[in-house]
């Protein structure tokens, strides 16, 4: 069996990747002023990784647990692309066949002769949503299968010509949704639940807003960005959209269905089918280093070209990467319409490949009685173990590990920063001070400034930043 080339760290440094993870994936929850925030990581054949940090709901102060519902969104387009494959596995559909073969009523219009392959990999050229999107903000509902049926056979249904450029649209995933439907006999739901869900033993996963659930299911909310405050939105069927836009799971369930695409899972398709679906068959304008393949996006994270996809619903930001070689999937789900959900899935990939980037070192018995969060007038920085070495890491940042300093240890009270910015204190050390117990007290740390356990930050006892009156003065 050939190595991944860019493998999982070994399985010491995965535990302290996924354990600093956490910690910082829990300090954005509040930092960013996001509701709640669900991950999950699958690797090395199970469930790594499964939290939920902050509110399902804001009114009732409903806690956020690793079981809420979470509406995925253009997640679905994957669902629907592994049904499509399914199918012409079976003989039963051919990317080729255009679309009006199955869908009589398009027959003589534009949308007709556009192709299964095609709609997948959003070379169709069809229109995104439609003339008139307001659904997505809950000014009238999802259109039915009639109402989509008028926009595919409207004039402006064919913005661009075929395969002229990659142009994304929820309106030809619909369309592929009718398709589906039309080659099986069954409803795109039927297909979700029975060759998907079902297939793989995933309750929490399905096709379209489930009332018998509807407790389940964390409570979306607006942005921040037009008011100092967040509105609670309902959650609504997305009727003939489902297969672009309607599924739902948890964070454990996307990344359970997303590791049945690694390679050599063949419970839902053979491995040359996933190659078809997981490979950039287009690049994505405007967009660096991404490309989309049929119903799968990829992303460059470091060295890697992660296949997945994101989802953007009314009050439900979510984002899924997975490495099918590796044999690692990462779902973040945010339950805020600004969540940065593929922000905070990116700084999970980039922690585990920190942990992984250099040959583990020789235990040492001293690290763990330096980490910890620390706080100053300035900010915030964790002291962590990863990859068997201590970083100094910003919680705050998008992308800890592009600020992360390594840390050599000089003593038991002392640390020596040996990377980072040079516009930081490279070479300096770090002098904690310490309690009979082993607690550290503070540290005389970067700028030689003192930086407290964040518990016991000074700032936060008083309501203003003075300096202090000079005892004696005069």
């Amino acid at each position: 069996m050939t190595q991944a080339p860019h493998p999982l760290p070994d399985d010491e440094s995965l535990a302290e990747a996924l354990d600093y993870a956490g910690r910082y994936l829990e300090f954005q929850q509040r930092y960013q002023r996001v509701p709640g925030v669900q991950v999950a990581v699958f690797a090395r054949g199970g469930v790594r990784l499964s939290a939920a940090f902050g509110l399902a709901d804001t009114a009732s102060g409903t806690a956020l647990t690793t079981g809420h519902l979470f509406r995925i969104a253009s997640h679905s387009k994957t669902f629907t692309a592994t049904t499509v494959l399914q199918l012409v596995e079976q003989g039963r559909l051919r990317l080729d066949d255009r679309a009006a073969a199955w869908i009589p009523e398009l027959d003589g219009h534009p949308a007709g002769d556009w192709t299964v392959r095609e709609l997948l990999n959003h070379a169709a050229g069809a229109v995104r949503d439609g003339t008139d999107g307001d659904f997505w903000q809950l000014r009238l509902p999802f259109p039915d299968r009639s109402g989509l049926l008028d926009v595919l056979r409207s004039a402006g249904a064919a913005v661009l010509e075929r395969n002229e450029r990659f142009k994304y649209s929820n309106i030809g995933f619909g369309l592929l949704g009718m398709v589906v439907e039309a080659a099986s006999g069954r409803t795109f739901a039927d297909h979700v639940r029975d060759d998907i869900a079902g297939r793989l033993g995933l309750a929490d996963l399905g096709a379209e807003l489930d009332p018998d659930r509807a407790g389940e299911y964390a409570t979306g909310y607006s942005a921040l960005s037009y008011a100092d405050h967040r509105v609670a939105i309902d959650h609504v069927d997305t009727r003939a959209l489902a297969a672009a836009t309607g599924c739902w799971a948890t964070a454990e369930a996307l990344v359970q269905y997303f590791a049945a695409h690694f390679h050599g899972d063949e419970r839902l398709l053979t491995d040359g089918s996933k190659r078809l679906l997981h490979r950039g068959w287009w690049p994505v304008d405007g967009e660096k280093d991404a490309r989309y393949g049929l119903g799968f996006s990829l992303r460059a994270i470091g060295d890697r070209s992660l296949p997945g996809h994101g989802g953007g619903y009314p009050g439900h930001i979510t984002n899924s990467v997975f490495d099918p070689e590796a044999g690692f999937a990462v779902s973040v789900l945010t339950n805020a319409i600004d969540g940065p959900a593929q922000a905070l899935a990116t700084a999970v990939v980039q922690l585990m490949d920190l942990a992984g980037r250099e040959p583990r070192p020789a235990p040492d018995g001293r690290l763990d009685g330096f980490t910890g969060r620390y706080a100053s007038l300035w900010g915030v920085v964790d002291i962590a173990v990863l990859g068997g070495r201590l970083y100094l890491l910003p919680p705050s940042a998008a992308d800890p590990t592009d600020h992360a300093a390594p840390l050599d240890v000089v003593d038991d009270r002392r640390l020596r920063i040996a990377g980072g910015s040079g516009f930081g204190s490279y070479g300096e050390e770090l002098v904690f001070d310490v309690d009979a117990a082993g607690s550290v007290r503070s540290v005389r740390a970067e700028s030689g400034m003192t930086r407290w356990p964040i518990d016991a930050f000074p700032l936060l006892d008083g309501d203003r930043v003075t300096v202090p009156t000079q005892q004696g003065a005069g």
